[in-house]
């Protein structure tokens, strides 16, 4: 029996670059349905993206919010980790992010990378 495959979507971008926002959502909620593990790695800039409030202030084009991208890519199965170090850097509280984000060390970014079996940076 073979092992799940994994894939690490890491978000760097921020709010202040939306049209990079969207893709790791999608991509993630396609990987689940393909049956693959799929997380979100949040680290710089990328944090304020599941920051409380900011979702909901984003939406381009004809596509949906990105709330509504991200409670979708939640509802699959999608795993969202927020790097603590970045939220020391720019001054965010543990308390000011989404409910399914997970603070998580460094050192988390480094194991989910050598785990995957694949990595897509944004």
């Amino acid at each position: 029996m073979s092992e799940t495959k994994k894939i690490l979507y890491v978000q760097t971008s921020g709010v202040d670059t939306p049209e990079r926002l969207y893709a790791p959502f999608i991509l993630a909620t396609t990987a689940v349905a393909m049956g693959i593990d799929a997380t979100i790695y949040f680290v710089i800039k990328g944090v304020t993206v599941v920051k409380q409030g900011e979702a909901e202030k984003i939406k381009l084009g004809e596509f949906p919010s990105l709330k509504d991208v991200m409670s979708q890519a939640l509802k699959a199965g999608v795993k969202l980790e927020v790097c603590e170090q970045s939220c020391m850097l720019l001054g965010l509280d543990r308390g000011e992010f989404v409910d399914a984000a997970k603070i998580v060390g460094a050192a988390t970014l480094n194991d989910r990378v050598l785990d995957a079996d694949a990595v897509l940076c944004f």
